[in-house]
Parts: structure tokens; sequence; C-alpha cells
């Protein structure tokens, strides 16, 4: 009798899974049939009616029922999620045998490049590169570049301060002065360059920004003079802006050079004879440089009666703009792939 029961749950199911089309209704269906309130589970209740020798052989055939129903329920779902997968790559019309698309590649951004230009022209020249932090402490921004706390000259660095001592570095010329200090001159002379960031509390408008970039120049020895300075400019401009490219120093003023210039390059579009790059004079200002002032070596620790040295300073936007013609700085920072795929 129970056995007939088990026979015919098994060939309900059989109906019930032949009319399912939806995985929903099959994970239903197992719940129904093979649950612990399912009709197998009422059927084998009755098994306490049976004499001993009748219940093992009922026990068994209600396991085998119970096998092939869910041996059933797992076919039917494995057939559907077949039919699904089949009929999702016909509604998708995927073709495998087309070629992939090509992902777009990414480029050094232009600031990056003009970088890694000048630090290839002056490792060239036999100088080394050293960053520095750009969290500086006021002694090595200012002190130790010739600018006391009441110096005037502070007045043109208007500064990010932290702290009354710490602050966001102006320039980079704090590597210069760190790096003077440990150089032993007995293995030979200090060449460097100094990149990096810097920051200044400025208007955000097209010619100026809040942080920007620097590659400054150090070098001292014995016997430097004003005509190395102006031969390793004219090789730094002919680099970056032809070999036809002239320079002119023009006396200036900066707290950590004496004597101080600025530095001139003949205009690029026009060849020196006017236009309106360079605002019709023939040349370009493009950089400040000078002799070190010799309290900046003392303060180091060198010896400026042995010792003369020239620094400079050049701005990688200031080359990028001119290079490129752009007229915005706020252009290199602002992320736009527009303007930055230009520079590949």
């Amino acid at each position: 009798m129970l056995q007939a029961k088990l026979e015919a749950l098994r060939d309900e199911a059989k109906l019930k899974l032949a009319a399912i089309n939806d995985l929903k209704a099959v994970n239903a269906l197992r719940v129904e049939m093979l649950g612990k309130k399912g009709p197998i589970t009422e059927v084998l209740k009755g098994m306490r009616d049976l004499s001993n020798e009748e219940r093992p052989k009922v026990g068994a055939f209600a396991n085998v029922i119970r096998d092939e129903i869910t041996e059933l329920i797992e076919m039917r779902k494995e057939a559907l999620e077949r039919a699904a997968i089949q009929a999702q790559l016909v509604s998708e019309e995927i073709d495998v045998t087309l070629p992939g698309r090509t992902p777009k590649r990414g480029t050094r951004h232009i600031l990056t490049q003009i970088s890694e230009e000048i630090e290839d022209i002056f490792l060239g020249m036999g100088y080394q590169v050293v960053e520095g932090y750009e969290v500086e402490s006021d002694e090595y921004n200012f002190e130790r570049m010739n600018l006391p706390k009441d110096h005037p000259a502070r007045d043109m660095q208007d500064t990010f301060y932290i702290t009354d001592e710490i602050l966001l570095r102006t320039h980079t010329s704090p590597v210069q002065a760190r790096t003077m200090e440990q150089h032993d001159f007995s293995k030979g002379p200090l060449r460097m360059i100094s990149p990096g960031r810097v920051y200044r509390r400025d208007t955000d408008d097209a010619t100026h920004s809040h942080q920007f970039h620097q590659i400054e120049g150090l070098v001292v020895d014995k016997n430097i003079s004003m005509s190395d300075l102006k031969g390793t400019l004219a090789l730094l401009i002919q680099k970056m802006f032809g070999a036809e490219r002239k320079i002119r120093l023009r006396p200036s003023y900066f707290p950590f050079t004496e004597p101080s210039v600025e530095v001139d390059v003949s205009c690029f579009k026009c060849g020196g004879k006017g236009c309106n790059v360079c605002k019709w004079t023939g040349w370009i200002e493009i950089l400040g440089a000078g002799m070190v002032h010799p309290r900046v070596l003392e303060m180091s620790g060198i010896d400026a009666t042995q010792y003369s040295g020239f620094a400079f300073g050049i701005g990688q936007e200031r080359i990028a703009m001119l290079r490129y013609g752009i007229n915005d700085i706020r252009g290199f920072y602002l992320n736009d792939l527009r303007f930055l795929a230009q520079f590949k």
C-alpha cells in the first residue's frame, strides 16, 4: 500500500516537471515534494503501522523513490538552464569571431615629459637629479636662501604655512641647501638639478596657479664663473627650443644669487624680428639665474673664498606653454583628455 503511494508520487512529479518551464517553479516543486512537510514524509509516517519485516523494505523503497524524484528535478533544472543560455546567445547575437577592441593607452603627462627631457639633458652633462621634501622648514626654504624673516623679498612668495616654522615649499631651492651641506667636495664638484612641485598662495588664472613645477640647477666648485652659467643655459635652451636659438642676460635681483640675471631666449616664432608671442621685442623671458650668493655658500658650510657656483630655476609649465602655444596654465591640471591627448 505504502509502496503504491510512493510510486504514485514519483509519477506525479514526472507529470508536473514535464509541464514546468521556469526554474523558480522547479525549485518550488523540490520543496513541495521533498520537504519536511512534503507527501513523501507523510507517506513514511504510516511505516509505524508496518511489521518489523516490512518496515526496512518500505524504507529502502522510499529512499529509491526520493533519489529518483531528486534526479528528475535536477535533469529538468539543467535542461531549463541550457535552454536559457541558448536563448540568451540567440538574442544577444554575439559573434565570437569578431576582433577584440584595442584598449586605449595613456601616456605620460606633458609636464612629466618636459621634466624628463630636461633631466636627460643635464644627466648627459654629468649632473645628478636630487628630489626633496615638499613640506619644508622655514630655515631651509627661506633663511638658507638668504631670506631672513624680515627680508622684503619674502613678500614675493606668498606662502602656505602649516605652522610658524613648517610650510609647503615655495621653490625647490631647499633641496640645493640640503645637498650642499652634505656634499663632499674632496670627491669632486657639485652638479645637480632639483625638479619638483612647489606651492604659493596665488589666485588661479590663465598664467598663475597655487601649485606648479620647477627645475632648479646648481653647480659649485672652484673657479666657477658667469661664463659657465651662460654656456650651460645656452645649451639647455638650444636643446629645448632649437639649435638656432640665442640667449641674453639682463641684470636682475634674487636674494640667493649675486649677481643675478633674467635670461631671455630669441623668439622661436619670428626668429627675433618681433611678433605677438614676443610682444614685438624679439625676445622671450624664460628663467632666472645668477652666481650663488657667498652667504648661501657659507650657511651650508662651504668656504666662499675658495668655492663659487651658479644657480638657475626654470618652470616646466613655462616651457610647455611657450613650446606648444598654450595660453592657459589651468589646462595642465583640469584632466581634460581632449587637452592631454595632444601631447603623445
